[in-house]
């Protein structure tokens, strides 16, 4: 009888579960602000983000947003227009909850700055102290558990990460004496050196965006580098027993780092506790096509090892992953892989220089721009094989975009249909009567269909142009996984900060994964790669032992990992 109980209610809850999302795909499909200042272009941006819990939800404020989001689990947010708002072009904003109130601090090198708070977020019955603090850009709002408070602060290629206290007791006055923390230091860190790869320009990398986590007594000062526009923007972090030090540097930094794959960046971010007392970190991704301060949110689970040592893992990270509500295996990649890859794709029709195979090419900068926006525009992918589909991802594009602000009634519409043979199309998703604003969809499957073929038909987009940089469909193949990638080998150069990798070729594989740490078991670093069969990387600690492994993927899945290499 007990068994039979069980069932039922594992039933039940398996019932209650259907037709829910229970995965997510960076980067974060939220309805992103348009630029609010400073620029004469349109073009959407999320940047930045302070992520606190609050009555066991969840508040999301980001750079220049005039407003913020709420959601329940950290999958689905909904945004929130505050009833009282007092920096309608915040900038790199703080936040922390305090006394069942949330504080907020919006960054502002050039001015006074008030502490915001509230104890009904969402209601956004905003209330001001008096402006107390100035100067301050990428503020860090932290509060101890004896109720001293912090205000770290940083945004230079030439200041160090700096604090002050406050005195809760009477309005946060600051303290008179400036705390300074550490700086850059690329000449022994190789991931904090500014550009492109970490390109090593006669610029320095900035420091910036402090956020600060306690776990089990120690204290986690992190930041970001080296510049929030190039492909290896992450968080490093420091460790220190006390809030105001000494601080000691963490041997495997940058613990957030996404340089390859689709779209790149984990930095300026926020790391917090989620469902089950899980850790998660918010970090900023690049998009920089009309601008370099065009940006995307990315979310990755976050750890604590065994020595101390606090790590993001992005291998895959702008795949599907089971979500923060997954009771089993919440944050773990899902295995589907992406079915879509280079493969032949028609349209409808293609504005020059803009061909349908950008949307294809797994680079977030390329896109497809149909000849008009109107609901004859269609992209059609074969897989060139019957493949399993669980789920896909549409990107659009500001191309010549005239929205600024956040402009009321944006909403996409589209349906996605289904072929074996080309000729009998099923619906995959209808989102003909949809009513939000979706411009980084991501659609999981209630169930998963088999298809060669995949055609998107545009119904409505809120824009001037129907763009698409990305349509992505992921899945299992039904052919083989690549075999154990061969003669893997890596020459350290005399600047220790980079080492070249080399591999032979797996005619079978799509991409590889190159993994990376500062032990064996610490293999925490990832760099996504199509294609080729090299990789540069120049992000090395000096002085610093390192362990190297890579595998192979295609849409059939991945290969074991090779054997690891020890690299003085």
């Amino acid at each position: 009888m007990k068994a039979i109980y069980s069932l039922f209610i594992l039933l039940l809850c398996q019932s209650s579960m259907k037709g829910q999302q229970q995965t997510w795909c960076n980067p974060i499909n939220i309805d992103y602000t348009y630029a609010t200042r400073f620029d004469s272009l349109s073009y959407r941006s999320g940047a930045d983000p302070a992520v606190v819990s609050f009555r066991n939800e969840y508040y999301m404020f980001v750079t220049r947003s005039l407003g913020y989001w709420h959601s329940a689990d950290l999958l689905n947010w909904n945004f929130i227009r505050p009833e009282k708002w007092y920096f309608q072009g915040s900038n790199a904003p703080a936040a922390f909850n305090y006394k069942d109130s949330i504080l907020y601090v919006a960054g502002d090198p050039s001015g006074s700055m008030s502490i915001l708070y509230t104890d009904n977020p969402k209601k956004g019955d905003w209330k001001a102290t008096p402006s107390i603090l100035n100067d301050l850009q990428d503020p860090a709002l932290f509060i101890d558990d004896d109720d001293q408070a912090y205000m770290f602060w940083g945004s230079s290629n030439v200041y160090p990460i700096r604090v002050k206290t406050l005195n809760l007791r009477n309005r946060f006055l600051p303290s008179k004496k400036t705390y300074e923390l550490f700086k850059l230091d690329g000449d022994k860190h190789g991931w904090e050196r500014f550009g492109e790869n970490h390109s090593d320009t006669l610029l320095k990398g900035y420091i910036e965006g402090p956020w600060m986590t306690k776990h089990n007594n120690k204290y986690y000062l992190q930041y970001a580098a080296p510049g929030t526009e190039f492909n290896v923007y992450g968080d490093g972090a420091y460790i220190a027993d006390h809030p105001l030090g000494p601080y000691k540097y963490m041997p495997n930094n940058p613990f957030s780092y996404k340089p390859g794959g689709y779209m790149n960046g984990a930095g300026h971010g926020a790391t917090l506790k989620g469902p089950g007392n899980s850790y998660w970190h918010f970090a900023t991704m690049a998009l920089d096509i009309n601008i370099g301060w065009e940006r995307r949110l990315a979310m990755f689970p976050t750890y604590f090892d065994a020595d101390g040592l606090m790590y993001s893992n992005t291998r895959f990270g702008d795949y599907p992953h089971y979500a923060p509500n997954h009771k089993q295996r919440k944050g773990e990649f899902t295995n589907w892989m992406l079915l879509s890859y280079k493969k032949p794709v028609t349209a409808s029709g293609f504005v020059q220089n803009f061909e349908p195979a950008k949307a294809l090419d797994e680079i977030a900068k390329t896109y497809w721009l149909a000849p008009e926006n109107n609901d004859q525009q269609w992209l059609q992918v074969d897989l060139q094989s019957q493949c399993t589909v669980y789920a896909f991802q549409v990107h659009y594009v500001d191309h010549k975009s005239s929205h600024f602000g956040k402009p009321a009634g944006l909403f996409h519409r589209y349906v996605m249909e289904y072929s074996s043979d080309k000729a009998h199309w099923e619906i995959l998703t209808d989102k003909s009567k949809n009513y939000t604003d979706v411009p980084n969809d991501y659609v999981e499957l209630e169930r998963p269909v088999k298809a060669r073929y995949i055609r998107f038909k545009n119904i409505h987009a809120p824009t001037n142009n129907l763009a698409i940089g990305g349509l992505r469909i992921f899945g299992k193949g039904s052919g083989s996984q690549p075999a154990v990638v061969k003669n893997f080998s890596a020459k350290r150069n005399s600047d220790q900060r980079n080492i070249q990798l080399n591999w032979t070729k797996n005619p079978l594989a799509q991409g590889y994964n190159v993994l990376w740490g500062i032990a064996p078991d610490k293999l925490y670093s990832s760099w996504l790669v199509y294609d080729n069969n090299q990789l540069e990387i120049k992000s090395l600690g000096t002085g610093q032992v390192y362990y190297f492994s890579i595998e192979a993927f295609n849409e059939n899945g991945v290969s074991k990992k090779s054997e690891i290499m020890k690299i003085e």
